[in-house]
């Protein structure tokens, strides 16, 4: 089985849209040490001046870490490994075809039940079903192909 890498969002990945990305991180870091310089000779900082500099800079950051890549939400299956990004800024997850004791696939999220005694919840948005259905598709062959326990579990809603 080779690696299977899906995305788990609506991510532009083309250059223009990460050269703005990068280019409006840029520029919110600009403007933020502009307004330390500008306020600090003032001597007029208050707690929103702070609170609005913080801002600027955290967002800059996340944009230019969007921009070259580092914030995109994935999951990679290979044959003997599952990696599961789930949140633009928390590592990825890797877990190890020997770690996984059970997965249990519901219409909208996946449960990773680990040999740690730890859950992870993989859940789906309603929007791209049919890539939600090839995610699935992929984990129940990982599943069969490692000999992993599997229960695919209905809601009636």
């Amino acid at each position: 089985m080779d690696k299977k890498h899906f995305s788990l969002g609506t991510v532009e990945n083309n250059r223009i849209i990460k050269s703005i990305r990068i280019i409006f991180g840029l520029v919110c870091l600009t403007v933020a040490i502009f307004w330390i310089n500008f306020n600090i000779t003032t001597l007029k900082t208050d707690a929103t001046l702070w609170i609005t500099i913080i801002f600027l800079v955290t967002f800059g950051f996340y944009q230019i870490w969007s921009g070259l890549g580092r914030t995109e939400r994935y999951i990679e299956i290979d044959s003997k490994a599952i990696r599961l990004k789930k949140n633009a800024v928390i590592p990825a997850v890797e877990m190890e075809v020997s770690e996984i004791e059970k997965i249990d696939i519901y219409p909208l999220n996946i449960i990773f039940h680990v040999k740690s005694k730890k859950r992870i919840l993989l859940r789906f948005g309603t929007t791209f079903h049919d890539q939600n259905e090839i995610i699935v598709d992929e984990i129940i062959s990982f599943a069969d192909s490692n000999s992993i326990q599997m229960e695919v579990i209905e809601e009636k809603i």
